[in-house]
């Protein structure tokens, strides 16, 4: 990694590597009157091209029925003109998940036609996803362990093109979180009575691993892990299918294997693998679900939140956080609510609901205050008020209040935990970022220091990510002494972490 990751002027996302500007394509929309009218969206050709991905063959047929020249297309979606250009006639494609949603939503493809986009998945992958996928088919354990199995045998890219239109379709998603809590839980009954006795015992140790792997992750970042955990998974999916076990075993069997996939799920997600990560989050759902405890319920859907107020839909974080909160209500878990609250209140702040994000946060700080609860989960140990003064830094970061976000991000740093050395980098990395964005660069630039020492050994492309944008930030200070130095120290750091 040569250069840090650009960032809007405006809002401080990260801009395409094919936007020229220094602002990202939403807040060029802004300012810009042009439209497409709907009456382009129904021709024949253009819904062809949406159905074959055919985007340059989109792009001339929307903008001649359009009647729209290729500058004002430029401003609608921050791509350049020559590209533009080149894209029509067939020399260049779009290169991956952000330049297609610039692109789609910048020209403001209706609701109703975003299912053409999953045509060429549909024929492909037709008998996986109505299998393992579908909310609607009885969540059984055999089909719990047959998404669990499918997810763990996939490839861990990080763009493919199920990664690339989960943020631009997100009903399947919505209705898979919604019908997990309706969904009956069945028995569990072991199939076979000559597979490996699962006892106690066994169980603990199982679990026991799994904490662990949970414990490294804090220190270590997702990089090590991953492989660990999907090779742990695998074992306990065998004990599913092959072992033998009654009732109640084979529910807290289905439990550790819903926590294993959780972790697994996060891993690969830390770890920049988006499509993989959410596969594994889907069946770790499923999972919980078998184990008939909504606490592990509600743990899955929160990082399914994760994953959507990060790179899918930010309105899935929020469904998914309430319907966790909704089944939970019987339970003395206040560190649990809180949590899930952060979880919604990050969704609302990638929305731009400021009110929203704010109550959510300010009844996250009064549910931690309260302290632990009977119910809340032993996996729950990290949430502290640092953990939801650093989240609502965050969601002030997304709102556009870099000088409140500093102040959360101060609030926190003396809350966390020494050892959760990843999180640790994660807000101190943001609070630079919003230090320098405020203009103090001073703050920001001692902040990034402590990062940059911080992050060695400490694998995760998240936070490789936020380091980018710290360091982009320092192009607003120009040539000044501190910035060119914490310049050349992170770009250095970002070159040894890139190999």
């Amino acid at each position: 990694m040569n250069s840090p990751q650009r960032v809007c002027r405006q809002c401080g996302h990260a801009l395409s590597q094919y936007n020229p500007d220094n602002r990202c394509a939403s807040c060029s929309r802004a300012s810009a009157t042009s439209q497409v009218p709907d009456r382009a969206w129904r021709d024949e050709d253009v819904q062809r091209a949406l159905s074959t991905w055919d985007f340059g063959m989109l792009l001339k047929v929307v903008r001649r029925r359009a009647g729209l020249s290729q500058k004002t297309v430029q401003t609608l979606t921050g791509l350049t003109q020559s590209f533009i250009s080149d894209l029509e006639n067939g020399n260049r494609q779009l290169g991956g998940r952000d330049s297609i949603i610039d692109l789609l939503t910048g020209l403001g493809l209706p609701a109703d036609l975003r299912p053409l986009l999953l045509v060429p998945l549909a024929r492909a992958d037709t008998q996986r996803r109505s299998e393992t996928s579908d909310p609607s088919l009885p969540w059984t354990t055999a089909r719990m362990v047959a998404s669990l199995e499918t997810a763990v045998g996939g490839a861990m890219n990080t763009f493919t093109r199920r990664s690339a239109i989960a943020a631009l379709s997100g009903a399947g998603l919505g209705q898979f979180l919604l019908q997990s809590a309706i969904a009956p839980t069945e028995a569990i009954a072991a199939t076979s009575h000559d597979g490996i006795r699962v006892s106690t015992p066994l169980l603990n140790s199982l679990q026991a691993t799994t904490d662990a792997l949970r414990m490294a992750d804090a220190s270590q970042g997702s990089g090590k892990l991953a492989a660990t955990a999907r090779t742990h998974l695998t074992v306990l999916l065998r004990m599913l299918k092959d072992g033998t076990f009654d009732e109640a075993t084979g529910r807290r069997l289905a439990a550790v294997t819903a926590d294993t996939a959780i972790q697994a799920g996060w891993y690969l997600f830390d770890s920049g693998a988006h499509a993989a990560a959410q596969d594994l989050l889907r069946g770790a759902l499923r999972a919980a679900h078998a184990s008939g405890d909504p606490r592990l319920r509600a743990g899955a859907l929160s990082f399914l939140a994760i994953h959507s107020y990060s790179v899918g839909d930010p309105r899935d974080a929020i469904t998914a956080a309430r319907v966790a909160r909704q089944g939970i209500t019987g339970q003395d878990s206040p560190s649990l609510h809180a949590m899930l609250l952060t979880r919604q209140a990050r969704g609302h702040a990638r929305l731009r609901e400021d009110r929203q994000a704010r109550a959510a946060l300010e009844e996250a700080e009064a549910l931690c205050a309260a302290g632990a609860g009977e119910d809340d989960p032993h996996w729950l140990y990290w949430i502290n008020r640092g953990e939801i003064r650093g989240q609502a830094g965050s969601c002030y970061l997304d709102l556009g209040h870099p000088a409140e976000a500093a102040q959360a991000f101060a609030a926190a740093r003396g809350e966390l935990g020494a050892d959760d050395i990843r999180t640790r980098a994660q807000f101190l990395s943001r609070a630079a970022t919003a230090q320098m964005r405020a203009g103090d660069a001073d703050a920001g630039c001692a902040t990034g220091h402590e990062v940059l020492t911080l992050v060695t050994g400490v694998q995760s492309a998240r936070l490789d990510e936020n380091l980018g944008s710290m360091l982009a930030e320092l192009r607003r200070f120009g040539s000044a002494p501190a910035a060119a130095e914490l310049h050349e120290r992170g770009l250095a750091v970002m070159k040894d972490r890139a190999a």
